[in-house]
């Protein structure tokens, strides 16, 4: 599994508007609606689904990083779109600092261990801080794609 099996590259966003969780959230989503990838007309419903799940456990995970994620029957298979921010979003992060770069998954109801590889398969290039600075860093989707797909090609980026 790679990130190009499941990222929407269409739905790369180098610079969020937003300045907070719920805007950051919104955003992602409908650069997935925008990309034909959520189902028409479920735009505002996964919006809702995703901010509910945040608040009932923060996915700020520290060092920068947000992974909001919700299992939804919208979704056939999985799809992810990625933000960045350059000011820093309060996502309540474990270590309570700013949130700069945000990876939202959608997966389907029917496929948990699918969910599950694709979570480890995102932890697990999080944990690397060349990856996270280089995410970070990025400032067009295309240097996002870039990266993405050096890290499916080098698992240790």
């Amino acid at each position: 599994m790679g990130f190009t099996d499941f990222v929407c590259f269409k739905a790369l966003i180098p610079e969020l508007k937003a300045t907070d969780r719920d805007g950051a959230i919104e955003e992602l989503v409908s650069a997935l609606d925008k990309a034909g990838r959520i189902g028409k007309g479920n735009c505002e419903e996964i919006t809702k689904a995703v901010i509910k799940r945040e608040k009932e456990a923060s996915t700020g995970m520290g060092k920068g990083i947000a992974v909001p994620h919700v299992k939804h029957g919208a979704v056939k298979d999985i799809v992810a779109s990625i933000g960045v921010s350059s000011a820093g979003i309060d996502f309540a992060a474990l270590d309570k600092q700013p949130v700069y770069s945000v990876i939202l998954l959608i997966s389907p109801l029917d496929n948990p261990d699918k969910h599950l590889q694709t979570m480890e398969h995102v932890f697990k290039h999080l944990q690397q801080e060349k990856f996270r600075k280089f995410l970070r860093q990025s400032q067009t989707a295309e240097q996002i794609e870039f990266l993405l797909r050096e890290a499916d090609e080098n698992p240790q980026l």
